[in-house]
């Protein structure tokens, strides 16, 4: 097994990279911010990393305490992986960069793929035109639910049915990836029926204003 490099500077920066600065470390950490997987789970979500890596980066990452090891109990009784309180913290460093990442002139815009990169994608482009309405929507892929709220200028996001939702959205990724981008307009989306909405029609099409796409929009 090849030695890890470090830089071994008294910066906390440059500590923080000795911790999580290996390839996949804050991917793997991103797969678990909504919540505990399952090994299997982490494979699915990280394509191109092979079993042993992961199986490596588990490990350091446990070993500094950024994530931990845990049975569900029976019928499950599978081993899932979550992360402390401590890595918990690191999902603010992943929104920075993901919001600095999309300001890159050569980011790919690519097909979405996956509802959970696109729903903690929110949190990096969320960027409100206006003084944000206080709005619960609840996003449902398939057999996947998620759900978003804004409130106060802030977007929080989680895994699961939302309480209350002002509007639930039924459709599939790529579609309300580009109702954020502002490639597709709420009007055409339903009348299409890419999407299929249940509640405030005002609070769908308010949906669209919360983000704002640097890579689109310029860097200004």
């Amino acid at each position: 097994m090849p030695v890890r490099r470090k830089y071994d500077q008294g910066c906390g920066s440059a500590h923080a990279l000795d911790l999580v600065g290996d390839r996949w470390a804050l991917l793997v950490v991103r797969e678990l911010v909504l919540g505990p997987k399952r090994f299997t789970d982490l494979r699915d979500g990280l394509p191109g990393i092979g079993p042993n890596v992961l199986s490596q980066r588990l490990k350091e990452l446990e070993e500094i305490g950024v994530l931990r090891r845990h049975v569900l109990p029976p019928p499950a009784a599978s081993t899932v992986y979550e992360l402390t309180e401590w890595g918990r913290e690191l999902e603010d460093v992943l929104v920075r960069l993901g919001r600095w990442g999309a300001r890159s002139p050569s980011m790919r815009l690519g097909p979405e793929t996956r509802p959970e990169w696109l729903v903690l994608g929110m949190r990096s482009i969320y960027d409100p035109a206006a003084e944000p309405v206080p709005t619960t929507y609840e996003l449902r892929f398939g057999n996947e639910t998620f759900w978003a709220r804004t409130d106060d200028s802030s977007l929080a996001v989680g895994r699961g049915e939302a309480s209350e939702p002002d509007a639930v959205l039924t459709s599939d990724v790529e579609t309300v990836a580009k109702l954020m981008r502002g490639q597709l307009k709420p009007a055409a989306a339903l009348t299409s029926g890419a999407v299929k909405l249940i509640g405030e029609r005002s609070a769908f099409d308010r949906f669209p204003s919360l983000f704002k796409f640097p890579a689109l929009a310029g860097t200004d």
